[in-house]
């Protein structure tokens, strides 16, 4: 018998892997529906929310809306003084978002470093990267654990994370988080130029910047902003650069203009159940759910309050 030629032995292995490929796959269990967290939300109950406290709510107008902030001042009570002081001597007003880094930040202040506007605030507040966990609050723990920390969750309506071992507390760099700019020493920021992260969260930057609240309303009127064409994302030009209308703190502002907002409360139960509709996905549209989480993919509802 001749010897089976290599061209032939090649053509019945094509034949038999095209024969096996032709059978159908195992057809995809379905997901069965699960409560999503607008489910979640609309079930929710008055007690499940909280109003922003205007005294630690700061209003940033731009020609194109408004930007309302929500400090922190548990983890960054120098810093968030000293923000209200400067909002309150009208530092921002007339000042100008300077940079917008793709995937990155949009930051804002004074883009004169040669002859900056002047300020009756602290010039330099010393950093407050961590805060003592027993002054920090009451932090809700998600279980899924965490790349960059012992312990990550939420306090008071704030991604957070903590050590315990070091007994330090801190807010991580989520999106639509705020951070104090500073230069290479770490006592250098006050809070005259502050950014929001507008892309992937940049969690490397925990412990080394202060972070003093976050964006609660109006992120899409930062993440649009033209990408800045100079080094790390800056503005090169004057015209580029969008300008600061008014900042202000919410208790100094007429209460028929107010925002009026509120944060649902991140030690809820209501607000478990958000983190497990988010975590654990149904179906129809969705074919596989992960079961996880990680911090900054937990949402935190804020909605107009209810009259």
């Amino acid at each position: 018998m001749s010897t089976m030629s290599t061209a032939l032995r090649l053509a019945l292995a094509a034949g038999a892997l095209a024969a096996s490929g032709s059978q159908a796959a195992p057809a995809t269990k379905e997901l069965p529906p699960r409560a999503t967290v607008a489910d979640v939300v609309k079930a929710s109950k008055p007690t499940d929310w909280r109003a922003l406290d205007p005294e630690n709510t700061l209003y940033m107008d731009l020609p194109t809306g408004r930007v309302v902030i929500e400090l922190a001042p548990a983890f960054a009570p120098n810093t968030a003084a000293n923000i209200r002081a400067l909002v309150r001597e009208n530092y921002f007003d007339g000042l100008f978002i300077i940079r917008s880094q793709e995937g990155f930040v949009v930051q804002w202040g004074d883009p004169d470093e040669e002859k900056p506007k002047a300020f009756k605030a602290a010039k330099t507040v010393k950093a407050e990267f961590t805060a003592p966990i027993k002054s920090a609050g009451t932090f809700t723990r998600l279980k899924d654990g965490d790349v960059y920390a012992p312990q990550v969750g939420h306090v008071n309506g704030f991604p957070a994370a903590r050590d315990p071992a070091s007994g330090q507390a801190w807010l991580v760099h989520c999106y639509a988080m705020i951070g104090v700019a500073r230069d290479t020493d770490a006592d250098t920021g006050n809070g005259s130029q502050l950014y929001t992260v507008i892309g992937h969260a940049p969690r490397q930057l925990d412990r080394n910047i202060t972070v003093v609240g976050r964006v609660v309303s109006g992120m899409s009127l930062l993440s649009v902003q033209p990408r800045g064409t100079g080094a790390l994302g800056f503005y090169e030009k004057p015209e580029q650069r969008m300008p600061l209308k008014l900042v202000r703190m919410a208790a100094d502002v007429p209460e028929a203009e107010r925002s009026k907002l509120e944060v649902m409360r991140t030690d809820s139960a209501t607000y478990q159940a958000v983190i497990d509709a988010q975590r654990n996905r149904g179906g129809p549209w969705n074919k596989f759910s992960a079961g996880k989480i990680d911090l900054c993919s937990a949402p935190i509802p804020v909605r107009e309050q209810k009259p």
